[in-house]
């Protein structure tokens, strides 16, 4: 059975990678420096809208995408809620000790955890990593040879795994599953490292002769498969956040 991961392009995935990566670094820090609830409240609403409307995915798959982020959130919160310290007792039974203080410290703490893994998932899943590294080149002037490098480990990742399913098929076919105990173990070991890092040393060893028959390390006038540049859509996504922010702040400052 195949699973389809298709999904529509959204004005998002038209943004310049380099850019919407620096943005979503400088709202990384900003979450870590806030420690207003509303706003921070605010903030995750912000995100969360971006993240539900315009990332292009199913309804389906986000909702599922979703639900590890939110098990986070409630593990991070109730963690400080109900074991918090603070001198404005809710309910104490036991271990458990609510307080105000720490009922609002660990809404906080959820809700930066909540806002991390929204921001990093939306850069998921409107960034493809070949336009990435192809941007970190161009604008950020990074050296082709890391980028390049980068791009052909990603390629090799499917490979592996094919080669892990075909050892694993061999192995199943010549009997070694069936066999327990602490020696199988460290056979299977055995079986599944040697050839998967042999393997892995010779095609390290065919790329970096090509990527030097190639002259990656050279810099000097080289031309890209794919121009990366800016658009409308950075200014569209800039004018979001600085808009939305400060209407957030805005709002926490009136108690909104």
């Amino acid at each position: 059975m195949q699973l389809d991961f298709s999904s529509k392009e959204t004005w998002l995935h038209r943004i310049n990678p380099s850019l919407k990566l620096f943005v979503l670094i400088m709202l990384c820090i900003i979450v870590l420096l806030v420690h207003n609830l509303l706003f921070m409240m605010n903030f995750t609403v912000i995100v969360l809208i971006l993240f539900l409307c315009f990332t292009g995915q199913p309804t389906k798959r986000i909702l599922l995408l979703f639900i590890p982020f939110f098990v986070v959130f409630l593990s991070t919160s109730s963690s400080l809620i109900f074991f918090g310290q603070g001198n404005t007792t809710w309910f104490k039974w036991g271990l458990i000790h609510i307080t105000e203080e720490s009922f609002f410290r660990g809404l906080l703490v959820g809700f930066r955890a909540l806002l991390f893994a929204i921001l990093g998932l939306t850069f998921a899943l409107t960034t493809r990593p070949v336009y990435l590294f192809y941007s970190l080149m161009q604008q950020v002037k990074l050296n082709p040879k890391y980028a390049y490098s980068f791009m052909a480990a990603l390629r090799l990742i499917p490979i592996m795994l094919e080669e892990f399913q075909t050892i694993q098929n061999a192995m199943r076919v010549r009997g070694v599953v069936r066999q327990t105990g602490i020696r199988s173990v460290f056979l299977k070991m055995k079986a599944y490292s040697i050839p998967m890092l042999s393997g892995s040393i010779r095609r390290a060893h065919r790329i970096a002769v090509a990527m030097e028959a190639k002259r990656f390390s050279d810099t000097r006038n080289r031309t890209y498969y794919y121009e990366i540049g800016f658009s409308k859509y950075d200014i569209v996504f800039i004018l979001y956040f600085v808009t939305l922010l400060l209407a957030g702040y805005y709002g926490a400052i009136k108690g909104v």
